[in-house]
């Protein structure tokens, strides 16, 4: 029962593609990859907002569909696997826009699934956040139906922490008559990589040395906290429409812009470690260890916060239990694809708010 599972984060600088055996209950992650994405469909996609011309988003929707149909192909050539071999490809897309507290609520994920199906024979599910949506949910965080699957222990209290773009945890009771919760707790790398970015030219700041470099100013990182997200009860989520060097400037502005660059980098990672640690606190204090994911582990210097912030809880990596953290996403969304074929809910309304479990996503047959 093999499935492909492919997925670009909020820092749209790469596609993740996993290929899984998923027989029963067993996982078995074949191979995991990366394929980047050219720099110019970086900077277009980092740029689109609400404004952005209809042609421009049509234009982006089938470059990326093409994009994922090809990283597809290149992870079956790679292993030497047929792509007869493998049921359906589950492909989240990229998010261009999030906006579940808008009135109607909508998301959007472009990387036109027809082209992923016809390019690579497979029979491609996605599309997946909208049925939540439609059930009344914030159509995100999905993943965590996909961590109680695989990360639920009846003898640990746990908590999957994933830090791509925007962070969430999923909260994994050991009691099995407690419900999972789970929801986005606010930036997770994407307020960083974008700061650095714009000031230095760098995609990232590698292992966080950049930030260490700085000091965590206090009146903006008070000012930054004074959004209300950060207050907010779940079920909720975020993304760049909510996040992003506009919403930096009106905070920097307040504070009178004084600091220096590296100084503001090292506020961002105290906004994220602290915007964690403090959902953490308030929504999982028995929590026995916390499991990381995402692009955000490679960030020693977040992570040392991290644990700082939370004494007497393990923090470590999904790899522990079997799944490269950088591939936990991509593995999800494999899940969610056999989940589909299945015809078995896949969200939780206890994470989402749905006002009930919906199968996810729409099938997309190859051609």
């Amino acid at each position: 029962m093999l499935f492909i599972g492919l997925m670009s984060g909020t820092s749209a600088d790469a596609i993740d593609a996993a290929l899984v055996n998923l027989a029963g209950n067993d996982l078995e992650i074949i191979d995991y990859r990366q394929y980047p994405l050219e720099a110019g469909l970086q900077k277009s996609l980092r740029d689109i907002n609400l404004s952005s011309a209809m042609e421009a988003v049509s234009e982006l929707d089938c470059l990326l569909g093409r994009c994922f149909g090809q990283a597809a192909l290149a992870l079956l050539d790679a292993n030497g696997t047929d792509a007869g071999q493998v049921r359906a490809i589950g492909s989240h897309g990229q998010t261009i826009l999030h906006l579940p507290r808008a009135t109607p609520p909508r998301t959007w994920q472009v990387g036109d699934p027809n082209l992923v199906a016809n390019l690579t024979g497979i029979t491609t599910i996605a599309d997946f956040r909208r049925a939540d949506m439609a059930a009344g949910g914030q159509g995100a965080p999905l993943a965590p139906a996909f961590h109680a699957w695989r990360f639920r222990s009846d003898r640990l209290n746990r908590v999957v922490l994933n830090i791509g773009g925007i962070a969430n945890i999923t909260i994994l009771p050991a009691d099995p008559g407690q419900e999972v919760r789970g929801f986005d707790t606010g930036p997770g790398n994407t307020l960083m990589d974008a700061w650095i970015r714009q000031r230095l030219g760098h995609a990232y700041d590698a292992q966080g040395n950049w930030a260490k470099s700085g000091e965590v100013q206090r009146d903006l990182l008070e000012s930054m906290f004074s959004d209300p997200w950060f207050t907010a009860p779940p079920p909720k989520s975020t993304g760049k429409d909510d996040f992003n060097l506009a919403w930096l400037a009106s905070h920097t502005g307040k504070t009178g812009n004084s600091c220096r660059d590296e100084d503001i980098q090292a506020t961002l990672l105290e906004l994220t470690a602290a915007s964690i640690s403090a959902e953490v606190l308030a929504r999982a204090p028995e929590t026995d260890e916390i499991l990381v994911c995402g692009g955000g582990i490679h960030n020693t210097a977040l992570i040392q916060r991290l644990r700082a912030l939370l004494p007497g809880m393990d923090v470590k990596s999904t790899g522990d239990y079997g799944i490269n953290p950088d591939a936990v996403e991509a593995v999800t969304f494999a899940w969610l694809a056999r989940q589909r074929l299945e015809n078995i809910p896949a969200n939780l309304p206890s994470v989402t708010g749905a006002e009930k479990a919906v199968v996810l996503g729409a099938i997309y047959e190859a051609v």
